[in-house]
């Protein structure tokens, strides 16, 4: 590892965590201005709102699919190319996408961009995760995945509300362009902070696919798209239960959502230290706990100081999920590092639009808009389950490691030793 001084590592690991920072403005305040880039671009908004929302909804979706398309692609066909350069063209990447997203002049040209940008998210997480992990060094990786993924979690807190607030006054199309002036900004620092890693010319884009015959990874991914995916059957609706069924007005719907980012931050950052003592420990634990305060969000979010309480406890218990999720996925891939960190925030983005889906079945039963939290105490429980097996399948392989002279079975399996990569 190059030498630097702990100034320069701590304001490359700010200037990576801006990056997420952005990412998180631009992923989520889409939601927010929807109705404006409905008006805006969609004709019929003023006699049929709902429908024309639905439609501009296509914006995030396309968001999401960009990023369950380019983490495995680009952590596929960047697996020679240093990490840093890498970070590079991806933050590049993000800044054409979000500039394009403001400048476009017609719904489908917006949409195609939202794609675009979509792109390089999963895979900027995934690179930023491993760089964050090496400038902390040693036995620091769950620490630093946290730090990596606390600016995403602070845009919550803060950049989602601020950029809804800004594109309500002056129009979505700011929003967008301010984002890539922060992408732009990133780059800047990145470029003159990170240190210059070496790329490893002995990988190979099928070398790098070669993680993907390990169940041990769809495992995993499972667990994070399952799992996780409990957290945003509440999230997409939180504003409906704010305004609906508490009977609170919409200007407390960017409290509830800041409470809730608030957690979010400092669930990842504990997530962050309980994963160097054991990422699969912490796995559990945290799906254990979200199971827990999403019952009790369900149960008592119906009053304004219960969901307070609990929409903070649900995002909080949620959050800390996020580091041993991605620290067991890095593990698990075993050299593949790069497509399973990567792999992890396209699973997430699964999770987005599987919780948000199911939560929108059952609110359109009639069952009223508390019950996506049964939804997704349902997921997380589900989540768990398959995290107790991953667990299960870990110390079956440490059986077989003693009785094999110390080779993991997951480690025979990538070497194409006596254990096969399709074996559970």
């Amino acid at each position: 590892m190059p030498e630097i001084t702990r100034l320069r590592r701590n304001l490359a690991l700010f200037a990576l965590a801006l990056g997420g920072f952005a990412i998180g403005i631009t992923e989520f305040a889409t939601m927010g201005l929807l109705p404006d880039i409905a008006r805006d671009l969609l004709p019929g908004y003023e006699q049929n709102p709902p429908q024309v929302i639905a439609h501009a909804g296509v914006l995030i979706t396309g968001y999401a699919l960009g990023v369950v398309v380019g983490a495995p692609a680009f952590a596929v066909f960047g697996a020679r190319m240093s990490q840093t350069t890498l970070t590079y063209w991806l933050l590049a990447l993000l800044t054409l996408g979000t500039l394009a997203s403001a400048l476009m002049p017609t719904f489908g040209s917006v949409a195609v961009f939202r794609f675009v940008a979509g792109l390089p998210h999963g895979a900027y997480f995934g690179v930023v995760s491993l760089l964050a992990g090496r400038l902390m060094g040693p036995g620091s990786q769950g620490r630093g995945i946290a730090l990596a993924m606390s600016g995403l979690t602070l845009a919550n807190v803060i950049g989602v509300p601020l950029s809804t607030m800004v594109g309500q006054q002056l129009g979505w199309r700011w929003v967008y362009g301010l984002v890539a002036l922060l992408f732009a900004a990133t780059l800047l620092l990145v470029f003159v902070l990170l240190p210059r890693y070496p790329g490893d010319p002995t990988r190979s884009p099928l070398r790098e696919l070669s993680a993907l015959r390990n169940p041990r990874v769809w495992i995993m991914v499972g667990v994070s798209s399952i799992g996780f995916g409990g957290f945003f059957a509440v999230y997409s609706y939180i504003a409906e239960v704010t305004t609906r069924e508490v009977g609170l007005g919409v200007a407390a719907v960017p409290w509830v959502l800041a409470a809730m980012g608030l957690g979010m931050t400092i669930g990842n950052l504990v997530g962050g230290v309980l994963t160097d003592r054991s990422s699969g420990g912490a796995a559990a634990l945290g799906l254990a706990l979200s199971l827990g305060a999403l019952v009790l969000y369900t149960v008592f979010a119906h009053t304004p100081v219960g969901l307070f309480v609990f929409a903070f406890l649900a995002s909080g218990t949620s959050a800390l999920l996020m580091p041993s999720l991605q620290s067991r996925l890095i593990r698990v891939s075993n050299e593949a590092r790069l497509l399973g960190a990567a792999l992890n925030h396209a699973a997430f983005n699964i999770a987005n639009s599987l919780g948000a889906w199911l939560g929108g079945v059952v609110i359109a039963a009639g069952f009223g808009y508390l019950a996506p939290g049964w939804v997704g105490a349902i997921l997380t429980g589900a989540g768990l389950a398959l995290m107790l097996v991953s667990l299960a399948v870990e110390r079956r392989d440490k059986r077989r490691s003693i009785d094999t002279g110390g080779i993991p079975a997951a480690g025979r399996s990538a070497r194409g030793g006596s254990g096969s990569a399709g074996e559970v």
